[in-house]
């Protein structure tokens, strides 16, 4: 098998007469291949000049023509211009060229608006195709290992969103950064565009258009208020301002973690304050701890769980609201198709168990946050990803930490878990929901934290002196992330 690889200039003459040649010999010849390459003139000398640099040869001329001998452990015998093709053809195939020096320069012509016409495609399909930047923090943490496979299956962002992926941590973890992007280019996920890594602040979500916000890689599992302001507040005011800076305008900023959530979110929307309302804190996880806990309680699954409420703080003092749950699929004396649905309260006969067990369980969960690990995070991160892309399912009420606006009688300027749903790239606030009224006791004791955490973060600036949007001081150089 004879492989031929011609190469030139879009408007040589004589790469137009070749390529008639090299079809000819194709069409005719069972056992004759050719691969074709038109260069557009302003490109043809560079790219000359590197292909014969790579291989050796010396050539200057379009077309360039070489025989490919990788059936036969080489790279290549160069055949040379347009003059030893037509030698070459001759002397083996008994053909010649018999194209006019017109009919050469009107495909010539010809040639050239292709290869205008096909660079044009190629940068309107360029645009069209642009994947969407996506930025993990802390990335080498658990959750992030446990996140990543979902993010670039398609199940997120859908099938026909190419995705790139940038993982961002310090300095320290490069070589660990290192594997997790083998091990992610070893997915060989369909809708993987490109990732990469990065530990330079300077470069922080550059061009972003989703940041998931993780936990920062620590060995502790539980700080005191005070311990997160003194290590943390540097880093989200450094984060917030990189992603002023950055990122796109509308980039969609998720937070999660396992303690302090809301305080993360009210800090990075203190220091990125024109992208604020973009900032959203993850509460599917505590949700579907509750799911489950009262699945458990009625022997089904948590899947058959809908429309648990989270109010508060979703990694601290927090109310799990059942009075609109509702179980499908319910074995019981009442049966109806998928559709139909049961209140929970209704099944669940023993009160005791909702007032103190089930608070009881799901406190100790919150407080510690050690049964909230990777999986748990990485899927809820990935649903409310999904929710705020695609919309969250008709009728579905979901949780979310979202910055007050004095729904339901809330301070304003807090993050606090409440009931949403998503359409249309957005989310809104169900305020019109029946029969949610809080009562203030407990409204009080659950913004109270709030509020304390919000006072203590602006004292800790106001105490010293600082600027929101300096972070050239010593403390806002650390190497953590």
């Amino acid at each position: 098998m004879a492989k031929f690889v011609l190469a030139g200039r879009a408007n040589c003459p004589y790469y137009a007469k070749a390529e008639l040649l090299a079809d000819y010999l194709q069409k005719n010849l069972p056992n004759f291949q050719v691969f074709k390459i038109k260069k557009h003139p302003d490109s043809w000398e560079e790219w000359l000049k590197e292909v014969c640099e790579e291989n050796g040869w010396n050539h200057t001329n379009s077309p360039i023509i070489w025989r490919e001998l990788l059936d036969r452990g080489g790279k290549g015998l160069l055949l040379g211009g347009y003059n030893e093709f037509l030698e070459h053809a001759q002397l083996y195939y008994g053909v010649i060229s018999s194209m006019s020096t017109e009919m050469m320069m009107i495909i010539a012509e010809e040639n050239l608006d292709t290869c205008v016409e096909e660079e044009l495609e190629k940068e309107s399909l360029k645009d069209v195709t642009s994947p969407l930047q996506v930025w993990i923090t802390s990335a080498t943490s658990s959750v992030s290992y446990n996140l990543i496979p979902i993010l670039v299956s398609g199940e997120v962002f859908g099938m026909h969103t190419q995705i790139s992926l940038t993982l961002f941590d310090d300095k320290v973890m490069e070589e660990c950064l290192k594997s997790l992007v083998f091990e992610t280019e070893d997915l060989a996920s369909p809708v993987l565009h490109s990732v990469s890594f990065c530990t330079s602040v300077e470069e922080a979500f550059l061009h972003a258009q989703v940041v998931i916000v993780l936990d920062e890689n620590t060995r502790k599992e539980v700080y005191t208020l005070e311990s997160y302001l003194r290590s943390r507040v540097p880093i989200c005011r450094f984060h917030g301002y990189l992603m002023e800076k950055n990122a796109q305008n509308c980039v969609k900023v998720i937070v999660g973690g396992k303690t302090f959530v809301n305080l993360k979110a009210v800090l990075l929307m203190k220091y990125a304050p024109s992208i604020s309302k973009n900032i959203v804190a993850v509460a599917l996880g505590v949700e579907g701890q509750a799911k489950a806990t009262v699945a458990r309680k009625l022997k089904t699954t948590a899947s058959c769980i809908k429309d648990v409420i989270v109010w508060g703080n979703i990694s601290g003092n927090n109310y799990i609201d059942l009075r609109k749950a509702k179980v499908y699929n319910y074995e019981s004396a009442i049966w109806g198709p998928p559709q139909y649905s049961q209140p929970v309260l209704n099944l669940i006969f023993d009160s005791e168990w909702v007032q103190k067990e089930f608070v009881e369980t799901l406190k100790n969960l919150t407080d510690t946050g050690k049964k909230y690990g990777g999986i748990l995070a990485a899927h809820s991160i990935a649903t409310t990803l999904k929710y705020w892309y695609h919309g969250s399912p008709p009728g579905e009420i979901v949780s979310l930490g979202v910055l007050s606006e004095g729904e339901f009688g809330l301070p304003v300027g807090i993050v606090f878990s409440m009931p949403v749903k998503f359409e249309n790239g957005t989310w809104k606030v169900l305020t019109d929901l029946e029969d949610v009224e809080i009562d203030q006791t407990l409204m009080a004791t659950m913004t109270g934290d709030l509020i304390q955490q919000r006072s203590s973060m602006y004292s800790r600036d106001r105490l010293k002196g600082r600027d929101p949007a300096k972070s050239n001081d010593s403390e806002d150089k650390t190497k953590e992330h």
